[in-house]
């Protein structure tokens, strides 16, 4: 799941006619070996694209400095949020980092919010680029949500709100969304929250989800499903809720966004492009009950929940494909 993202981006470009080749590694010595099986085998990149800051990217910096191979870098690390707070601007770690990024052609946040995060941290590159994660294909499938759920007669009349995350309970925030579940439970009862995913923290969630004593049947756990479960559930579902503390990007939210889903979420990642509401951190982790009158809003009174002003084609494999190699050949000089 952690290198998923990364993965999306090898298809993509490999579309688009690419020779992809990928090193994943444990640590600096592995990265170095990998790299020298590669060139055995008589293989020489034109180009070096670097997934996050981290030791690895001394090999970038050894391949620009020995072979004149340029490299870029798609940086989607939290530890940039102020919400983490794990950089230290005088170490010699951040340092380092500051150099690398300096080194690198392009350097591609995957989000407004990280691009930011960075910048005032110090890092500096020759050229900023944003880029998207990719959304699957099978998310742009268009349904008819009342067609798929009048097969469960008890679902007609209930709303249905998604919750998808991995159950980090430090970057998620779901007991903070079961809080607002409870208060809305005592108002109404015309609604369930589907929870999909698992993760470090999910059986203290759900532990937690029982002491709340919420009335049964509106609470639904469908544990860790696949991409194309996930896509189903968006077309069932009413809503999708993010209560994340932060997120880097937010990719449930460009999955949501294709699936013409309604989205009710913090200030985070790319939300502020996609969701139909936003709900304030204050409001999310504190304050349960006004949590869940923005949960009412965005359920039962779409009419008042602002249109969305998106272009979601920009998430589909062969958009995000066609914009890297785009940058590959500008850094290269090569036609465009």
């Amino acid at each position: 799941m952690s290198g998923l993202f990364v993965q999306k981006h090898v298809e993509a470009l490999r579309a688009q006619g690419c020779d992809v080749r990928v090193i994943c590694s444990q640590g600096l010595c592995d990265t170095f070996r990998q790299w020298h099986t590669l060139r055995r085998s008589g293989w020489l990149p034109d180009i070096v694209q670097l997934n996050v800051l981290q030791k690895q990217a001394l090999l970038a910096l050894w391949l620009k400095k020995r072979h004149c191979i340029p490299f870029v870098l798609i940086e989607h690390w939290s530890g940039y949020l102020p919400q983490v707070n794990v950089i230290r601007p005088g170490s010699l770690r951040t340092r380092l980092m500051r150099r690398l990024c300096r080194q690198a052609e392009v350097v591609m946040p995957v989000s407004q919010p990280l691009m930011d995060a960075m910048q005032q941290l110090g890092f500096t590159a020759p050229r900023w680029q944003l880029i998207d994660n990719v959304v699957d294909d099978f998310f742009f499938e268009s349904t008819d949500r009342f067609a798929d759920r009048i097969q469960n007669t008890d679902q007609v009349s209930k709303k249905t709100l998604l919750h998808v995350s991995c159950f980090d309970e430090r970057a998620k925030n779901v007991m903070g969304l079961l809080r607002a579940a409870k208060m809305l439970s005592e108002k109404r009862q015309d609604w369930q929250l589907v929870l999909v995913g698992t993760g470090v923290d999910y059986a203290e969630v759900r532990a937690y989800a029982d002491t709340l004593e919420i009335p049964r049947g509106l609470l639904r756990w469908t544990d860790e499903l696949t991409p194309q479960e996930v896509a189903r559930e968006m077309q069932r579902a009413d809503a999708l809720v993010l209560s994340s503390r932060y997120e880097t990007y937010g990719v449930v939210l460009a999955e949501a966004a294709a699936a013409g889903l309604p989205i009710l979420s913090t200030p985070v990642g790319i939300a502020e492009q996609l969701a139909d509401l936003l709900v304030p951190q204050e409001v999310a982790q504190h304050k349960p009950g006004r949590f869940a009158e923005f949960i009412e809003t965005i359920l039962w009174n779409t009419d008042r929940v602002a249109d969305r002003v998106q272009n979601t084609d920009r998430f589909t494999s062969a958009a995000v494909g066609r914009q890297l190699k785009d940058i590959y050949d500008s850094c290269l000089h090569r036609d465009i």
